[in-house]
């Protein structure tokens, strides 16, 4: 099987990004954003997904988070859907039901071809360890649009900010691992349409 990883280097006037993503990795997972929580939510991430992440982002944080949070986003979903190459043998589907201490995560995932976002996880506007939790919902956008998948992110309980948010970024690694996961069953591309 050829390697599924991807590097991308993206600069704008707002951010500098450097990322390399390896889909069949062990979890590894290195990270600097200037947001300590984002960073911490990517690892997250990672070791769920079972995905080797090295991410390196120069934002203008002075601004403040959104630029930073928005193109990681955009530059990860690159780097997922060209990881992917022609997705034969993978799954395709998955869903994940992930508890974090009293927040339950909800999450389906559908890698389609067809980028649609639903997100139902309504969150207060007070910011966690630097992180705006409106930017969960603009990272999930922009990783959606780029990675061109379905994904459907339900909040089924939860009270506390961080253990919401973290549910919501172990869940999509987990839901991604099961979908990217190569199936020896499974011949060519999984579409009776021939191509995803």
């Amino acid at each position: 099987m050829e390697k599924r990883e991807y590097s991308i280097l993206r600069k704008t006037e707002e951010t500098e990004i450097k990322l390399r993503l390896n889909l069949d990795g062990q979890g590894r997972c290195k990270v600097q954003s200037g947001i300590g929580f984002f960073d911490h939510m990517l690892t997250l991430f990672s070791k769920h997904g079972l995905f080797d992440l090295d991410l390196e982002i120069k934002g203008d944080l002075d601004v403040d988070g959104h630029h930073s949070v928005e193109d990681a986003g955009i530059c990860l979903g690159q780097a997922f859907r060209q990881a992917l190459g022609d997705c034969k043998g993978i799954n395709r589907y998955a869903s994940c039901l992930l508890p974090m201490d009293e927040a339950l995560c909800q999450m389906a995932t559908d890698i389609s071809n067809r980028p649609h976002l639903t997100f139902s996880v309504p969150l207060k506007e007070s910011t966690v360890g630097g992180f705006s939790p409106e930017l969960l919902e603009e990272f999930l956008q922009a990783f959606v649009s780029n990675a061109r998948i379905t994904l459907h992110v339900n909040l089924l309980a939860g009270k506390n900010q961080h253990h919401i948010i973290e549910s919501c970024f172990k869940a999509l690694g987990r839901c991604l691992d099961q979908a990217t996961f190569v199936n020896g069953r499974q011949q060519g591309v999984p579409s009776t349409k021939g191509v995803l």
